[in-house]
């Protein structure tokens, strides 16, 4: 009996240690999702369906100067983290009053004090705006850049319904906000 005991034991023990894997650590900027209809994937109900979807990063602030030092006026930016944001419509959409087609894009930014250009490109699945180029431009619209009287400590993204099949994209982070228009 203590023949077989103690190596069956041993094996138990020793047998976890090689199946032991290492996993990387939480991004410092996760990944998230945003749709329009806000909340689309939590409150679903039968019928229902989504119109946009961005898949991006959320950077946080922690303490730094956000636009115009980590993030530079009057040059292109990934808008948010690590790969670049992709956005996806399910329908033919206006943005800021231009007709974008159904489908997928990266969404890049230039940000300004006081406008930013809101950048579609068909250039997907890439890291930051390194290789960014306009020639893959789809459309670029300019908006406003207001001021939030509180910051926001981690990039968001989100949608705010003005009526049927229209709103507004939100980007904040820091103390500023940018609204795009949309209507489907």
């Amino acid at each position: 009996m203590k023949r077989i005991f103690f190596p069956t034991i041993a094996m138990i023990l020793f047998s976890g240690a090689s199946f032991a894997q290492n996993f990387t650590e939480t991004d410092k900027s996760p990944m998230d999702m945003a749709y329009y209809p806000n909340n689309f994937a939590h409150d679903r109900k039968p019928g229902d369906e989504a119109l946009i979807r961005v898949t991006y990063s959320r950077p946080a602030k922690n303490g730094r100067e956000i636009y115009g030092q980590l993030v530079p006026f009057h040059k292109v930016w990934r808008t948010g983290a690590n790969e670049a944001t992709e956005i996806k419509f399910y329908h033919d959409v206006e943005l800021n009053g231009k007709k974008v087609t159904a489908g997928s894009y990266s969404l890049f930014t230039i940000p300004d004090e006081k406008e930013w250009d809101i950048i579609l490109s068909s250039d997907l699945d890439y890291w930051g705006a390194y290789s960014y180029n306009d020639k893959h431009d789809v459309i670029r619209v300019k908006v406003a850049s207001n001021e939030l009287t509180s910051a926001v400590e981690n990039f968001t993204i989100q949608f705010e319904n003005k009526g049927e099949k229209q709103g507004v994209m939100q980007l904040a982070w820091d103390k500023t906000l940018v609204e795009v228009p949309f209507k489907f």
